[in-house]
């Protein structure tokens, strides 16, 4: 996903963002959770209208808040693996704590 700076404040206070992918696309996205961990504000993403999987498990993106040398803040991709295992596993126990399991 390229940077976006388009985050938006909706009356049910869900936050909306649109991203623009590698080929042009643009692409809405509602954040579903957001961290700060070891001083990086990281974000998990759902794509608006995506539906959930039949055993209720929802995809989700995640990415990470950075800062470019105008100062403006921007999404960016987690590329260490790392780091990226340590927030995924973050986002999968929240939402796991989360759950309803009385369906």
């Amino acid at each position: 996903m390229n940077d976006n700076k388009n985050l938006e404040l909706t009356e049910d206070e869900a936050l909306f963002c649109t991203m623009t992918d590698e080929e042009g696309n643009e692409i809405d996205f509602e954040v579903i959770g957001e961290a700060e961990l070891d001083g990086t504000v990281y974000y998990a993403m759902e794509p608006v209208g995506a539906e959930d999987a039949e055993d209720g498990v929802i995809e989700y993106v995640l990415l990470k808040k950075v800062t470019d040398e105008d100062g403006e803040d921007m999404f960016e991709s987690i590329d260490d693996e790392a780091e990226f295992d340590k927030v995924a596993a973050y986002f999968d126990d929240l939402f796991d704590s989360e759950a309803d399991y009385d369906v």
